[in-house]
């Protein structure tokens, strides 16, 4: 059994890792922090765990997570740079879910985080846990940066169009919609229900923080990949809708086949039937990405339509994903909720 623990587990993701890891067969949660909420039980703060997760809050101390095999990091950005050594030398793997390790060339992300890299020598070793893409690399990896969850759509509608140099890798452009627990759980009037319902707004046009990420990873692909990377806000609670456009290079190849064999062996991509149109809703507390590929002759274009529930591939799902790769379990396990509809 593995011993588990959550820095942070007062956020969205932190209760999606408790719900998943509640009836994980081969894992199990010792200890959850929260400086807020220490002392408190975590059934009370969430009933929805009654009665699956019998824990208090406690302190955030690396003390806490000596006995621990693997920390999940459900914290704000900057926090996990600051532990991941210590617990690093105490043998105790680490899966961040926050940016902290993500980006590999640290002046780009001290630029776009605001914040001086408290341990840039770890940057090198972590791992980006986008399975489809590092799967080895992960078994191995002793830190693990979960990936964003808008990166996570757009990488995975794009990955068989760059590796088989389908698309003119300058042109694309990711327009792509988010529930609103993509912002997280603390309070603020624009998440309020008023401010949102009835209401689609983009925001952070001139430059969002996945974006560099985005870049950077398909840049592994081809060295000359870029973006428009547009996020907007929708009235709904989860949900990832990524709309993502690429010319076309000299002519059309039959890319649904391409897509479907690309993707055949893996257990959380789903690539629809020519001419299909994926919604939100069919992904809605599963860990599957759903993808459907469209050629527009007029345009010479590729558009390629991803969704994903942004709390669990987006994010917890395929933190534990990773953690099944870790430790060598089967890489589904915890992980088999069908999306729920309506």
């Amino acid at each position: 059994m593995i011993k588990i623990g959550i820095i942070g587990g007062t956020g969205y993701t932190g209760v999606e890792l408790m719900r998943l890891l509640a009836q994980h067969p081969h894992a199990r949660v010792e200890v959850i922090t929260s400086r807020s909420e220490a002392g408190n039980a975590v059934a009370e703060l969430f009933p929805n765990l009654r009665g699956l997760v019998d824990l208090n809050f406690s302190e955030p101390a690396v003390d806490s997570y000596r006995d621990c095999d693997l920390v999940f990091f459900a914290t704000p950005n900057t926090t996990a740079m600051n532990q991941a050594a210590e617990l690093l030398a105490a043998g105790i793997r680490i899966i961040d879910l926050a940016a902290d390790f993500r980006i590999k060339h640290v002046p780009t992300w001290e630029q776009w985080y605001g914040a001086t890299h408290a341990c840039p020598e770890l940057v090198d070793e972590a791992v980006y846990g986008l399975p489809e893409l590092n799967r080895e690399a992960i078994r191995d990896a002793r830190l693990v940066a979960n990936p964003g969850c808008y990166p996570t759509s757009v990488i995975l509608a794009l990955i068989p169009l760059l590796v088989n140099r389908l698309i003119e890798p300058g042109s694309i452009i990711a327009d792509c919609k988010s529930g609103t627990s993509g912002a997280g759980r603390n309070a603020s009037i624009g998440k309020g229900f008023c401010e949102v319902t009835e209401s689609v707004k983009a925001y952070a046009v001139s430059g969002h923080r996945h974006l560099p990420e985005i870049k950077a990873i398909l840049q592994t692909l081809d060295a000359e990949a870029d973006l428009v990377f547009t996020p907007h806000l929708m009235p709904m609670i989860r949900g990832i809708h990524a709309t993502v456009y690429a010319d076309a290079r000299d002519s059309a190849d039959p890319v649904q086949s391409l897509y479907e064999d690309y993707y055949r062996s893996e257990p959380f991509v789903d690539v629809m039937p020519a001419g299909a149109h994926p919604e939100t809703r069919s992904v809605r507390g599963s860990n599957i990405c759903r993808i459907a590929v469209h050629y527009l002759e007029a345009a010479n274009k590729y558009v390629v339509l991803s969704v994903e529930d942004n709390l669990v591939k987006g994010a917890a799902g395929q933190a534990i994903q990773n953690m099944n790769l870790m430790f060598g379990l089967d890489e589904t396990a915890g992980l088999d909720a069908v999306g729920m509809m309506p």
